[in-house]
Parts: structure tokens; C-alpha cells; sequence
């Protein structure tokens, strides 16, 4: 996991499958500030409908899904931090 500056965190799932994925930004989102943006990177073709049910569920943010070679951006905005 890589810091971008203070509001963004790139979280490096490639090549881990399900859960990896789910379960590394959920890692990130326990310390991440309201507002931050946790963009996973996924080879794990699981991962978008994933992190979209877990972003739904918890009430954050999907506000990017783009397909790169070889791999899926997803960046989630922290929207709602639950305990």
C-alpha cells in the first residue's frame, strides 16, 4: 500500500483473489480519514461487484471504475466510517 498524498491511498491488489481484494481496502478504510479516496487495484475480476456491495452496504462512495491493462481501478470515496 502506497500513500498519494494525504487524501489518497492506492491499495495494490494485484494478483490476490477473493477476498484479498475486499479485505486489503478494508484494512485501509479502518484508518482512513472521511473524505480520503482508497483506490484499489484488482486483477481479481470479483473485485468491482465486490467492493461495490461492501461500499453499498456500508455507505461509501464507488466514485471510479476503470479498466487498465492487465488490472481494475476502483477508488472509493470514505463517506460513512463505522466502528
Amino acid at each position: 500500500m502506497e500513500q498519494v498524498g494525504s487524501q489518497k491511498k492506492i491499495i495494490d491488489s494485484r494478483g490476490s483473489f477473493c477476498p484479498g481484494p475486499l479485505t486489503d481496502l478494508f484494512r485501509a478504510y479502518r484508518t482512513a480519514d472521511l473524505g480520503a479516496v482508497l483506490e484499489v487495484w484488482a486483477t481479481d475480476p470479483a473485485a468491482k461487484s465486490d467492493i461495490q456491495a461492501w461500499a453499498t452496504h456500508t455507505g461509501n462512495q464507488v466514485v471510479e471504475i476503470a479498466d487498465e491493462k492487465g488490472y481494475t481501478r476502483i477508488a472509493v470515496r470514505v463517506t460513512k466510517k463505522k466502528t
